[in-house]
């Protein structure tokens, strides 16, 4: 030997193991950091959209609320209208007759945005349509469920794909 001891020989290695994985570290971190950004989704607000954005809910009761439809969303109430937006399944499969539309696709966790829960109509199709998460138009007639009960508030039946 040339008179280099295993202690020395060991630490060098040691430290250029450490650059290696630091720099494979910062590496992996810039690559999922980047992949894990929000897609941002196109903005699927309509007039329509807008309409049934209006509904709210006021206290009638101590810990008793119900939902106040104003006339200007009653106006729109079993009249045929579109709306753009993204399938929310509501059952497990492919083709959907019924499944809920949301201005938000599924991704952005429609239940989880900031501020109020964005407005969802459920949707009846004449025929089944095939899941996507690209963006959809359909066209149905718009029916307000203001009875009180805990199905969906907003229907759309009858629809088809545009």
């Amino acid at each position: 030997m040339t008179g280099v001891s295993f202690s020395y020989l060991m630490q060098k290695y040691y430290k250029v193991m450490l650059k290696q994985l630091s720099v494979f570290l910062i590496l992996m971190c810039l690559y999922f950091g980047l992949k894990a950004q929000a897609v941002v989704h196109k903005d699927m607000r309509t007039v329509n959209w807008n309409l049934i954005g209006l509904r709210y809910e006021e206290q009638y009761k101590p810990l008793q609320w119900r939902s106040v439809f104003p006339k200007e969303l009653k106006a729109i109430n079993n009249k045929v209208i579109e709306l753009p937006g993204y399938i929310i399944p509501t059952k497990v499969g492919n083709k959907f007759s019924t499944f809920m539309l949301s201005i938000v696709p599924i991704e952005s966790c429609p239940f989880c945005g900031s501020g109020d829960v964005p407005s969802m109509v459920e949707v009846k199709m004449i025929s089944p349509i095939t899941w996507t998460d690209k963006a959809i138009k359909i066209r149905g007639k718009l029916i307000i469920n203001d009875s009180g009960d805990t199905r969906s508030e907003f229907f759309l039946i009858d629809a088809i794909q545009l």
